[in-house]
């Protein structure tokens, strides 16, 4: 890479980093605004994609941290709280009574499919090009690789 590349590549990665922090919190807005036309008022953005990411599943909440959606104190108050709300219910792990099994109500699930549904609706208008599906495939590309950098950092950068 030539000195006259190096600064254009870090000024696209930093826009690149800043792009993923506002299209998450786009994405939050989006749901909001769904739950919002639902006439959902009990919970918040977060929860609902707390809700979507779980899905038919059944689960222990520990598998939600392991794969990266969120952290722990803010899982557990988020379970607490649509728990209290009716929309999970959790029960003891029979093979590990420390474990907590839980799983969505039908509440949830119709907020879920709602979700589904903003989703599909909003693929449609992404892919209206062949070209955006060969777009998308690269972006995604691209994120996982970045994803994978910033996971090995964080894993081997203190050996």
């Amino acid at each position: 890479m030539s000195k006259i590349e190096k600064p254009l590549v870090r000024k696209e990665y930093l826009e690149l980093t800043r792009l993923i922090e506002r299209l998450h919190r786009r994405f939050l807005d989006l749901i909001r605004t769904e739950l919002n036309r639902l006439g959902v008022r009990d919970i918040n953005a977060v929860q609902a994609l707390l809700l979507a990411n779980i899905g038919d599943e059944r689960m222990v909440i520990h598998e939600l941290v392991e794969r990266g959606y969120y952290q722990g104190s803010n899982v557990s108050y988020n379970i607490k709280k649509l728990t209290e709300m009716g929309y999970i219910e959790q029960e003891r792990a029979t093979h590990d009574r420390r474990a907590v099994n839980i799983n969505l109500t039908e509440k949830a699930k119709t907020v879920v499919r709602a979700i589904r549904d903003l989703e599909d609706r909003n693929t449609g208008l992404l892919l209206e090009h062949e070209t955006d599906r060969d777009n998308i495939e690269m972006a995604c590309r691209l994120l996982r690789n970045v994803e994978r950098a910033w996971t090995d950092y964080i894993r081997y950068s203190g050996q």
